[in-house]
């Protein structure tokens, strides 16, 4: 499983509004890629292109160097979840499953195991009608998997999940990029892709702003810790000694490195901590991406990008 989502200069125009614009970028075998952005960033649009199922006004979106609609078995190759719907109310999970793997020539056997590996094998016989949201969502993974596809295309995956299947589409997430697939998947929930994704896509105004990991992205937003200790001296001593910034504040000190790396040089002198928190996430660095100074963006309220 070795297929990358490529977009070289991805442009879409839906009459004079430009909703992706000029976008290059890509999605890697064995990472999850998360595609951030307000509300109107062109995240979806720019899904859809992938799939083939919008044109681009230019440029091109390739899978494994090969437009959607150029793939032989696109089934075996690309699964997909873009919205919880879709499904006949009267029909049972199993048979919905019956029919796309029927159409795809996949084996009789392969419904029923999307179904145990998605958490709805007890379900299989119930109708879809009687799933609730986030249970129609496990469906649309199950679906996605049935070819045992080497690239999952994921719209808002948690919408309609509780915190537990939250917790579990997590893991499930992450076990299918650590199996050598690639993972792109767009989210407004920030704190769930700091916990699951490698790389991070970050849209505005349909343009890439960003292009990095995690790590990378932290660091340029000045992640930091709030630290508490009886020895601010000689922690601070240490740390400026391994080229971190330190300095007194009324809650502490304001330090410009991670928690790990304040918790490893702390134990490393032998010096206690009372307290140590990270001061900045991804949700942080979002923020002060798509709005710092000098940006041609306008500024976009919070409740835009959580809602």
């Amino acid at each position: 499983m070795t297929i990358a989502v490529e977009l070289h200069g991805l442009t879409k125009f839906f009459g004079d509004v430009r909703a992706v614009d000029g976008v290059s970028a890509a999605a890697m075998p064995g990472q999850v890629t998360a595609l951030l952005g307000p509300n109107g960033a062109g995240k979806t649009t720019t899904l859809r292109m992938v799939l083939g199922l919008v044109a681009p006004s230019s440029g091109t979106a390739t899978i494994g160097g090969r437009r959607y609609e150029e793939l032989t078995d696109p089934a075996r190759q690309v699964g997909a979840v873009l919205e919880a719907s879709g499904y006949h109310p009267g029909r049972t999970a199993l048979d919905h499953l019956r029919v796309l793997a029927t159409a795809a020539r996949l084996p009789k056997d392969v419904p029923m195991r999307v179904l145990a590996d998605t958490g709805l094998a007890a379900d299989a016989r119930r109708r879809v009608g009687e799933f609730s949201l986030g249970m129609r969502q496990r469906l649309g993974l199950a679906a996605a998997l049935l070819g045992d596809p080497a690239v999952l295309v994921l719209d808002e995956p948690t919408n309609g999940l509780d915190p537990p299947g939250v917790r579990w589409l997590r893991g499930f997430v992450r076990r299918l990029a650590d199996e050598g697939r690639t993972v792109l998947l767009s989210s407004h929930a920030l704190g769930e892709v700091e916990q699951t994704a490698d790389h991070v896509l970050v849209l505005a105004n349909g343009r890439l702003l960003r292009s990095s990991s995690l790590t990378e992205l932290r660091a340029e937003a000045g992640v930091g810790s709030r630290v508490r200790t009886p020895d601010p001296v000689r922690l601070c001593d240490a740390l400026e000694a391994a080229g971190h910034a330190c300095r007194r504040t009324d809650e502490g000190l304001a330090v410009d490195a991670s928690p790990e790396q304040v918790g490893d040089l702390a134990a490393e002198h032998g010096i206690a901590l009372y307290g140590l928190v990270g001061t900045a996430g991804l949700e942080e660095a979002f923020f002060r991406l798509i709005q710092e100074p000098g940006s041609d963006e306008d500024p976009v309220p919070m409740d835009e990008v959580l809602s």
